[in-house]
């Protein structure tokens, strides 16, 4: 028999802030956090100079300094979020969750960039200087997972996601699975990303990044008429997840309740997007949760404002669920945070369809023809009482997810 499983405690480190309220206060103040980096001149070839970085971000004092040998930015941000997520699931003083109750999926695109520089000069130029014992650890793909093990004493099953944009919606999917299996009582799942040069590069070689260089409040403009792309972000989401009567056993505050998971392959294009693969993964979704498609009342899209990614997800949406679903995408407000998305995206949706207001897609002015099938959220806010919410993510490769949560009060 499958097993109910809960969304138990959940935070972040967003470019808009760690903590709900102040993400929630600048979203209805209509606020990005792109900015122009003016750093980014020294790459005369680069054709965007805008991300959305943390700018405050500081290392806790209490992180020990032998930790801090081995974890670099992106490690470091999986693992405050996790440090934060178990604290509002009040299991941040729990000693029962070090043995082996709990486990880790969290994932990142790539692991951090410094210690691939430095292992790069070493091939070019022969130095090892900077090249250690801790350089690969650090640069891993599952730096992430490893490190929150390592740091919070977890000693349960490891699920390691990197695939690039669907990283921490696979993470939370295949806890839900697991959980779902009877595998583990409790995980923590999510995903992380650190910005880079290289990893906005990746985009810009496609000609999918914004040029708005002196407009950062402008863009991203996912689904309008004159977006120009997408604009890349750092950041870390991570939700406890745990079995709903071990949940219940324990009289923790219950967010939600995961009920469905889709994912699937396009098997067609690295980077070109196959509507019709990725309207399976959202029916997945809807399958393993049992509902109906009109069941969802709203669907925090994936929205990255490139010009065919936009296209085909508005496509897959209307031929999974039909033209009245309301949508909006969150990288109006943080961009493209890559492994984090998922995660992060989760998150804000479950805490607005916990408050019955969804933020609307930032600059969002005119929609384009071609994904004017679906109901934008634009604008303004729109209060929407809705027992179930959707989160999907789409990656290279043509990875394909779809979350479906339901609001228990």
């Amino acid at each position: 028999m499958m097993k109910r499983v809960v969304i138990t405690g959940m935070a972040g480190v967003t470019g808009l802030g760690e903590d709900w309220e102040t993400v929630e206060a600048a979203l209805r103040m209509g606020c990005n956090a792109v900015r122009t980096i003016f750093e980014w001149e020294m790459y005369p070839d680069l054709h965007t100079r805008l991300a959305c970085p943390l700018e405050n971000f500081t290392v806790p004092a209490h992180y020990p300094r032998k930790m801090l040998r081995s974890i670099w930015r992106v490690g470091l941000l999986a693992v405050r979020a996790c440090e934060l997520a178990l604290r509002s699931a009040g299991l941040h003083d729990d000693p029962s969750i070090a043995d082996g109750l709990m486990g880790v999926a969290y994932g990142s695109s790539d692991g951090a960039v410094e210690p691939i520089r430095v292992f790069g000069r070493m091939m070019e130029a022969g130095s090892m200087l900077g090249v250690s014992s801790t350089s690969y650890i650090q640069m891993m793909p599952h730096t992430t997972a490893l490190n929150i093990g390592l740091f919070l004493d977890l000693k349960g099953r490891i699920i390691p996601a990197s695939s690039a944009c669907t990283s921490g919606s696979q993470a939370v999917g295949f806890t839900y699975e697991a959980i779902a299996q009877g595998r583990q009582l409790l995980m923590l799942a999510g995903g992380a990303e650190e910005l880079s040069v290289p990893g906005t590069a990746v985009f810009d070689t496609l000609y999918a990044t914004s040029t708005r260089n002196d407009q950062p409040t402008l863009t991203p403009r996912p689904f309008d008429l004159q977006r120009d792309g997408l604009v890349v972000g750092e950041g870390a989401a991570a939700l406890v997840l745990e079995e709903y009567e071990h949940a219940k056993a324990r009289g923790a505050n219950i967010l939600a309740e995961v009920v469905g998971f889709g994912c699937n392959s396009d098997g067609n294009h690295i980077t070109q997007p196959t509507a019709e693969t990725m309207a399976v993964a959202l029916r997945q979704a809807l399958d393993a949760a049992g509902l109906p498609p009109h069941a969802i009342g709203y669907v925090s899209a994936h929205g990255t404002a490139t010009d065919r990614g936009d296209v085909a997800e508005c496509e897959a949406t209307f031929q999974a669920l039909g033209d009245r679903v309301p949508i909006s995408s969150m990288k109006s407000y943080l961009g493209h945070t890559l492994g984090a998305c998922g995660a992060i995206e989760a998150c804000w949706a479950v805490e607005m369809m916990r408050r019955k207001w969804f933020a609307p897609t930032l600059n969002l002015e005119e929609v384009d023809p071609d994904c004017a099938m679906l109901d934008h959220i634009a604008g303004s806010a729109r209060e929407i009482d809705t027992e179930f919410v959707m989160s999907n993510n789409f990656a290279f490769g043509g990875i394909n997810t779809s979350l479906i949560f339901r609001r228990l009060s």
